[in-house]
């Protein structure tokens, strides 16, 4: 029987990979992570963390103004940003030892440096190197490098942002960037129709930029629901965000102080900072997958089946990598189905189906299940109910702003295919939805629910009428 160094050796510090480290080590396997960056990954370092905390920090503008129709009085207002950043990377800091303190308490070994696949049962791990958020990532061959052996070897190197080869390019920054810049561009304009677009177009807003969206589609947030795409894109114009469809840049160009932006039309656009949002790839470059024979899809995604095993028999991957469902608790669940799957002794697949998830637009989005246009695509006959009003909250205040809540339910079964919304807190809404729709209810024991009122998410147990 062969000897290895561990049972397992995990290339990848985020999510995915720290949750199948702890429950793999858990179940008494000797386990090593191999991480080259921050503990915690993209989530806790460069994506919804320090993203949904920069959502908040947007939305104080809006609060403060709709304070004054409840009585307060608020006096000079000024945004530190450099106070928000100091703030932000602190808890960042203290994310990142607790993801430490996590591992070390497991068991985990941990390690720094960059791997690459030597062979099955092999990694080489060269020295850690800094190159900055959003720096390319790239290995110096054999530089004080060290061999790692294990039985099986688990790759949750996650995704990186994907910039086009457009001219100028590198005068843009990616979403990496965004969270070390050392204070917000007074004009902005963020390319791309993904959530992280939208996400950042609202959080620059917020902030106070003049803010420009440009998408080269008719409408953003492909493969979300109709309604509730069309609904984000009004709210978003309500706002002052200038949301620019069939559009795209073709050339950057450094003008001054500021860039000057050549669109598709053949106009031009002038501002401070240019976003790129269009999109992430698996981070598989040089892995030394392809020396391997590691399966890899046409994105560079690893190839996986049901249980998450590639091509090669000891080699494994979860999370975005694989680029089945890019989300954070679904590396998670992957994690757990790995660590279940070969030390566990329970084989156990992933479930991607009725994932529930959240958009943290302004205003903010919750989905879970299929869309109308799935729902129809798939089920034929369904029945479409929803309701779009003011909050109560801005009865008072005066806001021009509507909230949308949505069901799609299957006509013959009475099953809740799919329940949207668009409005605040529509992801901790959502998440109460998700248990439900994942568990089958039906339109009728959603409607045999009592409503708390008042409240948005009592709308969702009051749709009485087909739209």
């Amino acid at each position: 029987m062969a000897s290895y160094d561990f049972d397992l050796v995990v290339i990848g510090a985020g999510s995915g990979g720290t949750r199948a480290s702890r429950l793999s080590a858990g179940f008494g396997a000797r386990v090593a992570v191999v991480e080259e960056g921050r503990l915690g990954g993209t989530c806790v370092n460069v994506g919804c963390i320090p993203k949904k905390l920069f959502v908040y920090a947007s939305h104080y503008g809006e609060d403060f103004a709709d304070a004054a129709a409840y009585g307060w009085d608020v006096g000079p207002r000024r945004f530190d940003f450099a106070r928000l950043r100091k703030h932000k990377d602190a808890e960042i800091a203290r994310l990142n030892g607790v993801y430490a303190r996590l591992l070390d308490d497991a068991g985990v070994t941990r390690i720094d440096g960059r791997a690459r696949l030597v062979d099955e049962h092999s990694v080489a791990v060269g020295e850690r190197r800094v190159t900055g958020d959003g720096g390319e990532r790239r290995l110096t061959a054999g530089v004080g490098e060290r061999r790692l052996t294990a039985e099986h070897i688990l790759i949750a190197t996650g995704g990186w942002p994907s910039l086009p080869k457009t001219p100028g390019i590198e005068h843009a920054m990616s979403s990496n960037e965004v969270f070390v810049l050392d204070a917000p561009p007074e004009r902005v304009v963020v390319v791309g129709g993904g959530y992280i677009a939208v996400e950042f177009a609202g959080i620059f807003h917020g902030m106070g930029a003049a803010t420009t969206q440009l998408y080269r589609g008719d409408l953003f947030l492909r493969g979300f629901d109709g309604d509730v795409r069309r609904a984000l894109a009004s709210e978003m114009k309500k706002r002052g965000i200038d949301l620019r469809f069939r559009s795209d840049v073709t050339r950057i160009e450094k003008s001054g102080s500021s860039l000057r932006l050549t669109l598709s039309d053949g106009s031009s656009l002038d501002t401070d900072a240019i976003l790129y949002a269009t999109g992430r790839a698996p981070n598989t470059r040089g892995l030394g997958l392809e020396a391997l024979g590691v399966a890899t899809g046409a994105g560079g995604e690893i190839v996986v089946d049901d249980y998450s095993r590639s091509s090669v028999p000891s080699v494994w991957a979860i999370g975005d990598v694989t680029d089945r469902l890019n989300l954070t608790p679904v590396a998670l669940h992957e994690g757990i189905c790995f660590a279940r799957t070969v030390f566990g002794g329970q084989p156990t697949k992933p479930d991607h189906r009725d994932v529930p998830t959240a958009v943290f637009s302004t205003p903010s989005i919750g989905t879970v299940g299929l869309t109308e246009e799935e729902a129809r695509a798939q089920h034929g006959d369904v029945l479409v109910f929803k309701s779009s009003f003011k909050p109560l909250r801005h009865t008072l205040t005066g806001r021009d702003e509507q909230t949308l809540v949505k069901l799609v339910v299957d006509r013959a079964s009475d099953r809740v295919l799919g329940a949207h919304m668009l409005g605040p807190e529509a992801g901790e809404i959502i998440q109460g939805i998700g248990i439900a729709v994942k568990c089958g209810v039906t339109k009728a024991q959603l409607d045999s629910t009592i409503g708390i009122h008042p409240t948005t998410a009592e709308e969702f147990v009051t749709l009485r009428q087909p739209a």
